[in-house]
C-alpha cells in the first residue's frame, strides 16, 4: 500500500493542526496504522497507533492529552489531530501500516508514507 501523508505546516505555539493519511490506488482496510515523527538530529519516536478497525488507539507519553488518533473507513483515511503544538512537536510526521499486529514500534511497520513537516513557531 502507498502511503501519503498530509496536513503539515507552519503554525504557532498553541495552535492546532490535523495530519491526514490516505492510501493511493489502495485501502487501509485491515492495516493498523502508525504515526511516527522525527526531528532534526533525533530518532524517529513513536507517536500514535490504531488498531483495525479503530476500537484501539495509543499515544505517546509526549503527547498525551494533546494528540488524539483516529481513523474513518468509509474514507479510508486515517487522522492525527495535534492540539496546543509546542516547539518540540517541530518535525516531520510520518503514517506507516502493518498487517502484522497492532503494535508502536517502527520495526513492526511495513509501509511508510514519505511524510510531511511539521513546524511549530514560538
Amino acid at each position: 500500500v502507498q502511503l501519503q501523508a498530509s496536513g503539515g505546516g507552519l503554525v504557532q505555539v498553541g495552535e492546532s493542526l490535523r495530519l491526514s493519511c490516505s492510501a493511493s490506488g489502495g485501502t487501509l482496510s485491515f492495516y493498523y496504522m502508525g504515526w511516527f515523527r522525527q526531528a532534526p538530529g533525533r530518532e524517529r519516536e513513536f507517536v500514535a497507533a490504531i488498531s483495525w478497525p479503530g476500537a484501539r488507539s495509543r499515544i505517546a507519553g509526549s503527547v498525551k492529552g494533546r494528540f488524539t488518533v483516529s481513523r474513518d473507513n468509509a474514507k479510508n483515511t486515517v487522522y492525527l489531530d495535534m492540539n496546543s503544538l509546542e516547539p518540540e512537536d517541530t518535525a516531520v510526521y510520518y503514517c506507516a501500516a502493518t498487517r502484522r499486529g497492532y503494535y508502536d514500534h517502527e520495526s513492526e511497520f511495513d509501509f511508510w508514507g514519505p511524510g510531511t513537516q511539521v513546524t511549530v513557531s514560538s
